[in-house]
């Protein structure tokens, strides 16, 4: 089944924030095989040469290794997950603050709003 894929963004970097966040899921633990390019084409609906871009740009990350006539592994590396793990925190909280800024709430607003859906979680409180 194909996967749906933001015009704005290129495909195989979509695939490999998708393949980093079910490593930080751990969806995906360390050590294990992904899927050959082949068969994660076919999963993703994509050109096999767009996957095997995605696989070099998780190689170039850290965030995968890839053994010479084996395939290609999550690292085993903590401090390359650990590191991943803070980029892509800092992003979510860099999109959250611009898109907050964007629609006009100052920084104060943003942490009580923060605070006030932290608490809610917290107590399992119904979301509107």
């Amino acid at each position: 089944m194909a996967d749906d894929f933001n015009a704005s963004k290129p495909i195989y970097m979509q695939l490999a924030d998708r393949i980093n966040r079910q490593i930080l899921r751990k969806e995906l633990v360390t050590g294990q095989k992904l899927p050959s390019v082949r068969e994660m084409a076919i999963q993703s609906g994509v050109n096999p040469n767009t996957v095997q871009r995605t696989y070099s740009e998780l190689e170039r990350m850290g965030s995968v290794e890839s053994k010479r006539g084996q395939g290609t592994f999550v690292t085993e590396n903590q401090s390359v997950l650990n590191e991943l793990r803070q980029n892509l925190k800092k992003e979510q909280i860099s999109s959250f603050f611009a898109d907050m800024k964007e629609m006009g709430f100052s920084a104060e607003e943003m942490m009580a709003g923060l605070q006030e859906f932290i608490s809610s979680e917290e107590s399992g409180e119904q979301r509107d």
